[in-house]
């Protein structure tokens, strides 16, 4: 057997080494109902990974959009959506609602 084929034990081992490591991510939660997000700023930790959940407490879709990290997700009412985002130097990264864009807005800041 060539070394670049993995067994099917090993395989298994690597996805539940990834999975955990994935586990071990900080979590924060955002809520969007009714047009708006709270909380409105989450701060992380800059050079740190992250993941954020995304709860949809409203009676109608969202989609959650930030360009400068290049995130978007449609979440459905009542449903939520855990998004991971990859380590951020220090500084302010808008989001948004897309479907309520005029008051669904917030920031990610990274220090």
């Amino acid at each position: 057997m060539s070394p670049k084929f993995l067994t099917a034990a090993a395989f298994a081992a690597l996805l539940a080494a990834t999975a955990a490591h994935a586990d071990d991510l900080p979590l924060y939660t955002l809520t969007a109902k009714d047009g708006h997000f709270e909380p409105a700023t989450i701060e992380v930790a800059a050079g740190q990974k992250f993941r954020v959940e995304v709860v949809n407490a409203g009676s109608s879709a969202i989609e959650f959009e930030s360009k400068p990290l290049r995130k978007e997700k449609v979440i459905a009412p009542g449903a939520s959506a855990t998004i991971d985002f990859q380590a951020l130097k220090p500084g302010s990264y808008r989001f948004f609602d897309e479907f309520h864009e005029k008051t669904g807005q917030g920031e990610i800041v990274a220090r």
